[in-house]
């Protein structure tokens, strides 16, 4: 029922808007539609002129020609009106959870309880303040001095609170947004009026979408062309003058028929649409819970053939897990489990839990009574990286393998050879080994691995066919960076990647005339952003990442640079898609109406009238109809953008010419000669 008002509410406003459009300063703007309202303007002209007895054509017919230009040019204002309401009700949403809310502004970082309150628009940038929970973040910022839980559902939607915290690349915070536990100290980073929200909602809002330089391109193509069909259907005036008075037969083209003609012919279909496809192709994007600083931005993502992917979080899911209990000559793999569970029962680490959780599994280890164990359990720390469990009179440790060789050494144990080598079979496959030890004895080694995500190989795949090369980036070592990418089924990787070898990749690339796309979220991964021709900045990152992209991602989400990629080539096509479709139907109005004009002078030009049209009048007439309706009839398509296929852009091509091409020099025969018949049944000849 919501989903349906506002739509309604959508309707509404875009009908209002429409009306609203017809202001010559909003025309001017678009120079294809200016031709169509300049003659709606005109015509609407001549037929006042019909009273005075100054007339070309039969009144009836010049009104019917100005009432139809005029709703082709309100049909155009919809389409734009209808793509700029879904951004309006975005950002009145948005606008809903900004608020001017108090602030407890730090007068001294040492004393959180000395503060001042004011009103968040008062807030400047570096000023400090302290929020607490249940307290809303009055403005963009840093946190400084804290940890907790915070709601984001008013930005991205997501009900499950994240945590925030100083240092590392989860400080950045949101204005808006609302604590849900704890406190943060955090340092303001935005003016007011310059928060990120405020710039959510201006992007979100058609009206402030600047055009792209395809658009641009394609908007001065098809001015060229609406120049080319100006001068072609100004000719005809005189040519039709002087070949009428040449033949002794037929009349001059009236400047009615004329201007309905430029219309019919001019790329008007395109033209109408042209600003709502950008339009939906960005509120597309901000469905996807993606802020894009730039419209250039989302369309160098429908260009985009190198992808730079991080390993974790992206590839894989983020936290290595155990996969398998590889025991020494001796040792049960049992014992070994038993063991390797005990050494992890309060290792509170994914890795930890993923032990505890495959002892279970393989072998039912479970419900031990610590307490009555009297267990003395050892943490892990970097310095010995190793932790352990002591209980009555038993020792287990587990941890790298040089630490525990060192460990069972020094208490006069032996490090058997066999536990080099499955130490160095595990290394070699890309997996991570943790060697485990009871009172001095190696039991063997628990295989941790980098657990690629479901799907993951499937979508690389779907980029290869798409043309798209995909970078794993990742601080492992070469060997393991190399049997992780051979799993995930990427086409390359760059091993134990720094700030500097991330730019020179990136530069290397652009160098030889590709497109990159790259995710990040820390300040070292700020150089390489701004270098990439599409950066997607996490939100829970660092400022410096976000400034330095030119996309922000709401939800945190790396792999949702690959619905960019696929977002930015569905516009581009559906742009295509139309165009070409424009294009073809303008040649189909041609053939149809221009030998029917001239009937009456050289009648000749019967045979080319294949499609039977009874006369000039119900030709023009049926012409500039469907021109009109063509247009709210596609108005669906622009919004919603032509299906995605995952196809090099040559076949792509190939499908566009075949099913946008074709039909769009069917189209006009069809609907043209079904409007012909309808107007010559109702009398109209």
């Amino acid at each position: 029922m919501e989903k349906k008002s506002i739509n309604k509410s959508i309707l509404g406003d875009s009908l209002r808007q429409s009306f609203a459009k017809l202001a010559p300063g909003i025309q001017v703007k678009n120079p294809v539609m200016l031709v169509v309202y300049i003659g709606a303007i005109l015509t609407t002209a001549l037929y006042v002129l019909s009273f005075a007895g100054i007339k070309d054509e039969n009144g009836g017919y010049i009104i019917a020609i100005a009432l139809i230009l005029w709703f082709t040019v309100l049909f155009a204002n919809f389409a734009e009106a209808i793509a700029e309401g879904r951004g309006r009700a975005q950002a009145d949403t948005l606008r809903k959870a900004r608020k001017d809310v108090k602030a407890k502004k730090l007068k001294s970082t040492n004393n959180m309880n000395d503060y001042n309150e004011v009103l968040s628009a008062q807030l400047k940038k570096g000023d400090i303040v302290i929020v607490w929970a249940g307290e809303q973040i009055p403005m963009d910022g840093e946190v400084i001095d804290g940890a907790a839980s915070v709601d984001e559902s008013a930005i991205t939607g997501e009900s499950a609170p994240v945590i925030r915290e100083s240092g590392g690349d989860r400080s950045a915070v949101t204005g808006g947004t609302t604590l849900v536990s704890d406190w943060l100290v955090i340092e303001v980073t935005a003016e007011a009026g310059e928060s990120f929200l405020d710039k959510m909602i201006s992007m979100v809002e058609g009206a402030s979408r600047k055009k792209t330089p395809n658009e641009i391109a394609l908007q001065i193509l098809l001015v060229t062309l609406t120049i080319i069909f100006l001068i072609v259907t100004a000719t005809l005036l005189p040519f039709s003058s002087f070949a009428s008075s040449q033949a002794g037969a037929g009349s001059a083209i009236s400047i009615t028929n004329v201007i309905a003609l430029l219309v019919c012919l001019a790329p008007t279909t395109i033209g109408a649409l042209l600003s709502s496809i950008g339009i939906a192709g960005m509120s597309r994007l901000n469905q996807a819970n993606v802020l894009a600083m730039s419209g250039r931005a989302i369309e160098a993502a429908g260009d985009v053939d190198v992808l730079l992917l991080d390993k974790t979080g992206t590839i894989t899911l983020g936290n290595r897990q155990a996969s398998e209990f590889l025991p020494v000559n001796g040792v049960k793999e049992q014992d070994l489990a038993d063991a390797a569970q005990l050494s992890s029962l309060a290792d509170e680490t994914a890795e930890g839990r993923s032990i505890v959780v495959l002892a279970k599994e393989k072998f039912g280890i479970r419900g031990r009574e610590l307490s009555k164990m009297n267990a003395s359990f050892i943490e892990f720390t970097a310095k010995t990286r190793m932790s352990g469990i002591d209980y009555q009179g038993i020792q287990i440790r587990k941890g790298a393998a040089e630490a525990v060789k060192a460990f069972v050494l020094d208490n006069s144990g032996e490090y058997p050879e066999e536990c080099e080598q499955i130490v160095r079979r595990v290394a070699g496959a890309g997996g991570t080994p943790l060697v485990v030890a009871k009172n001095n004895q190696v039991l063997g080694v628990v295989y941790l691995k980098d657990i690629v995500k479901n799907g993951v190989k499937e979508r690389f795949e779907d980029l290869r066919k798409m043309g798209i090369k995909t970078i794993m980036i990742t601080g492992d070592n070469p060997m393991t960076a190399a049997a992780i990418a051979a799993e995930a089924g990427v086409d390359d990787f760059l091993a134990e990647a720094t700030p500097e070898a991330k730019l020179e990749l990136i530069r290397d690339y652009q160098s030889k005339g590709h497109l990159v796309a790259m995710t990040g979220d820390g300040t070292n991964d700020a150089p390489a952003l701004a270098q990439a021709d599409v950066a997607v900045a996490m939100n829970t990152g660092t400022q410096a990442a976000k400034e330095a992209g030119n996309m922000v991602d709401l939800d945190s989400s790396p792999t949702k640079l690959i619905d960019i990629v696929r977002i930015g080539k569905q516009l581009l096509m559906t742009r295509g898609a139309l165009t070409t479709f424009s294009v073809a139907n303008d040649v189909a109005k041609y053939f149809a109406i221009i030998p029917v004009l001239f009937f009456g002078i050289y009648p000749q030009l019967t045979a080319l009238n294949f499609m039977g049209l009874t006369s000039s009048i119900t030709a023009i007439l049926s012409a500039i109809i469907y021109n009109a309706l063509i247009i709210i009839a596609l108005i669906p398509l622009a919004l919603k953008g032509v299906k995605y296929r995952e196809l090099p852009a040559g076949k792509l091509l190939k499908q566009n010419m075949l099913i946008y091409g074709l039909g769009g020099i069917a189209a006009p025969f069809i609907a043209i000669k079904g409007i012909d018949m309808l107007l010559t049944a109702c009398g109209i000849m």
